[in-house]
């Protein structure tokens, strides 16, 4: 039953959606900050997600909104797209909404094509790696904002940059005549006049840009950790280990009231009511949020092209995110929800998040929680979350921008210490070693390399050791014996003794793929010259693939070529299909040769075999 405006359940839902917004500020926040693009963009990411998702989406009680494994992968997206437009977040905004944008669409188009319900497959040692990964980037990239020192603004650290921003400036100088045809034209006149008028500003904006490179991810904030270390603001650590230092204290007060808004209204309240010196958040605008049409207007293919996977990656990470939480919603309510119509409605949140400047997001697990057990019903506690982080946005924009940025560093330390699989962690020495492999793999790479190429690597390796393991197990119980050396069947308990040295038979007792096809030829090959009949139980092999299909036709094209006679019996509908396809049958078994049963077929033996050896 679709409960959207039951409102027998309003008093609930209302309830549920003021206490899951609540928990959802200073998430939002801290989220924007840490991609990059600011708390406004946190902020608007989580008022449209929240309530477009609900409105359109699968869950009756999801709330969704900017999480950390979303925010992770869209700091990869962020940091890569403004590298290209020279470290200028402002002309490189449309291009990265623009992937944001994409991301969504390609939700919309999975729901439509029911993907939904194949999430369920990823592998749970790649999920363990990225989550932790996630866990470990939060961590140690929050350090230096928690400790008051940001790369881009000491001018020791930038300075170092200055040479590499000249060569850089020069460079794009060259690249741009080059394409203007100048070089050739004026000999390098121009090209020598605009070296010339390259401005110290132009210089420092260069550097800091590069600083700002140099220092961004895991790898970067240890290479900068030192100088961190040296230039400690203790105002700006005593206000990140305050806020975390409530954020679990007060949970063991109460869990009614959300801790990481005590911490965040404790916190600010106090360095802003003590007059403090600290580093505010950067400035959330005032009023309603304005599309940025720029990323349709501005928009240029080969700025987006190499983000392309990314954004693939974005929308299956939304997918198994919000799937996961929706998992948790019926558990607790008893309920039944759509996986595709809530990719749908993730995909349409995230696309006009994406149009209004948000960053994108997912069902957030925590916030799903606060509200069923606050009462939410229906979908209508969702869109009530987002209308009240937007009624936030207008009235305390301005308050808001005055929060200290060491006061959201420490909450994004917290979600990173939260956000690990520590179950996962804990079952490393018990679980398979291929499995721990994955795990490392993933959990490595992601942190100090590619969040996305390593869940991409993830997923191959997994995918090749289940092909091995399957394959293994396939060859292993369907080795070529002859019936005297095989355990037999219970229906070959009576095949005639005489036949035994001149009749082998094959069992394959399972699917025949491209992970099994060479063991399968090699057992072939072990049929001695002896046997003139091979018998190809097929009964257990429910699917053949094309690798599978041409092994196949291989093999019994040299036992026929050896004037051997081959025998099936039960063929299942989709190998005879395929087999009857490339003719198979009834070229190199006639369909006299194929039985349904292994009585037919000794039957058939006994009467032809013998008339054969007695010739």
């Amino acid at each position: 039953m679709d409960k959207l405006f039951d409102f027998k359940y309003f008093k609930g839902d209302l309830f549920g959606g003021i206490t899951a917004g609540v928990v959802a500020l200073p998430l939002a926040l801290a989220f924007g900050v840490s991609s990059g693009l600011g708390p406004s963009a946190g902020l608007y990411g989580a008022i449209f997600v929240s309530f477009f998702a609900s409105l359109f989406g699968g869950t009756n009680t999801q709330i969704s909104g900017p999480t950390a494994p979303m925010t992770a992968v869209s700091m990869v997206v962020i940091a890569g797209i403004v590298a290209t437009f020279d470290g200028d977040v402002t002309k490189a905004l449309p291009a990265i909404l623009t992937v944001f944008l994409l991301a969504g669409l390609i939700q919309i188009g999975l729901g439509f094509i029911g993907l939904g319900k194949y999430i369920k497959y990823i592998p749970y040692p790649v999920v363990s790696g990225f989550m932790t990964a996630i866990g470990v980037i939060i961590l140690i990239t929050q350090i230096l904002p928690s400790v008051g020192y940001y790369p881009k603004e000491d001018k020791e650290f930038v300075s170092q940059f200055k040479p590499q921003a000249e060569e850089v400036i020069l460079d794009n100088i060259l690249k741009d005549e080059v394409g203007e045809n100048v070089l050739k034209l004026e000999n390098f006149r121009k090209t020598i006049e605009k070296g010339e008028d390259i401005s110290q500003e132009q210089i420092l904006k260069e550097s800091k840009a590069l600083a700002g490179k140099a220092s961004s991810g895991v790898l970067g904030s240890i290479k900068v950790l030192p100088k961190a270390l040296q230039n400690i603001n203790w105002l700006e650590v005593l206000l990140a280990l305050g806020t975390i230092v409530i954020i679990y204290g007060f949970k063991r007060i109460t869990t009614k009231v959300p801790s990481t808004l005590v911490a965040l209204l404790v916190m600010s309240g106090a360095a802003i009511g003590f007059d403090l010196n600290y580093i505010p958040i950067e400035e959330i605008p005032s009023g309603l949020p304005i599309p940025d049409l720029r990323i349709f207007t501005d928009f240029r293919f080969n700025s987006i092209s190499p983000f392309i996977f990314t954004a693939l990656t974005l929308a299956l990470l939304g997918a198994i995110d919000s799937l996961l939480t929706s998992v948790v919603a019926d558990n607790m309510t008893k309920t039944k929800h759509k996986p595709n119509k809530e990719l749908i409605g993730q995909g349409i949140g995230n696309t006009i998040g994406a149009i209004f400047g948000g960053i994108p997001g997912a069902g957030a697990t925590i916030r799903t929680v606060v509200n069923i057990n606050a009462g939410g019903k229906t979908r209508l506690s969702g869109m009530i979350a987002g209308v009240l982080l937007l009624v936030v946005l207008l009235a305390l924009g301005p308050i808001a921008s005055q929060i200290p940025a060491a006061v959201l560093a420490g909450i994004l330390i917290t979600v990173g210490i939260g956000v690990m699989d520590y179950k996962g962690l804990k079952a490393i020495p018990y679980m398979p070693k291929t499995e721990v492999f994955i795990l490392i793999v993933v959990l490595v790479l992601s942190s100090v390399w590619n969040l996305v190429y390593a869940v991409g690597i993830g997923l191959i390796l997994a995918s090749i050791m289940f092909m091995k393991k399957i394959g293994d197990s396939t060859s292993r119980r369907s080795d070529v014996k002859s019936l005297s050396e095989e355990k037999a069947w219970s229906d070959e308990l009576d095949f005639p003794e005489e036949l035994k040295e001149k009749v082998y038979i094959k069992h394959i007792k399972g699917p025949l793929f491209f992970g099994s096809t060479s063991d399968f030829q090699q057992i072939i090959k072990q049929i001695p010259d002896t046997a003139s009949t091979v018998i190809i139980r097929m009964g257990v092999m429910q699917y053949i693939d094309q690798s599978g299909l041409y092994a196949l036709e291989d093999a019994i094209f040299d036992l026929v070529g050896q004037n051997k006679t081959v025998l099936l019996v039960d063929v299942l509908k989709q190998p005879r299909y395929l087999l009857e396809q490339i003719d198979i049958i009834p070229d190199l078994v006639p369909k006299n040769q194929i039985f349904d049963t292994f009585d037919e077929c000794t039957d058939w033996i006994k009467k032809n075999v013998k008339d054969k050896e007695q010739q």
